[in-house]
């Protein structure tokens, strides 16, 4: 049986690694095994913090709706539980939306609000 060698496989995937590693500083980008360790932690790094924003974003726009209810004269939760027993179905990322762009519009939700309680 002939023996088989991997020399392309090897430098094409050798190659790949190298390319990600390239914006790294010192022997991170220029030696391969480090340049390896460095890519799969990055990689990690991507994997778990793609699952992180979603979780960041959420509590940015509870920051942003608690500012503009508390203009309105309302706190977070108040404003939430009201908007539920008033039947209103708008998510975070909407109110958090209009709280910032929207102050008229966010007003009139907030005395929905206010009213259902």
């Amino acid at each position: 049986m002939p023996r088989v060698k991997n020399g392309v496989a090897h430098h094409a995937r050798k190659k790949k690694i190298m390319q990600a590693a390239k914006g790294a500083r010192g022997g991170r980008s220029k030696l391969y095994k480090s340049a390896k360790e460095n890519v799969e932690r990055g990689l990690a790094y991507a994997y778990h913090d793609r699952r992180k924003k979603k979780g960041n974003f959420r509590r940015l726009w509870i920051t942003r709706i608690n500012a503009a209810a508390r203009i309105e004269g309302l706190s977070y939760n108040r404003l939430m539980n009201g908007l539920r027993k008033a039947g209103v179905d708008i998510n975070r990322k909407v109110l958090a939306d209009l709280a910032v762009r929207d102050a008229d519009a966010f007003s009139k939700i907030a005395e929905v609000a206010k009213s259902a309680q």
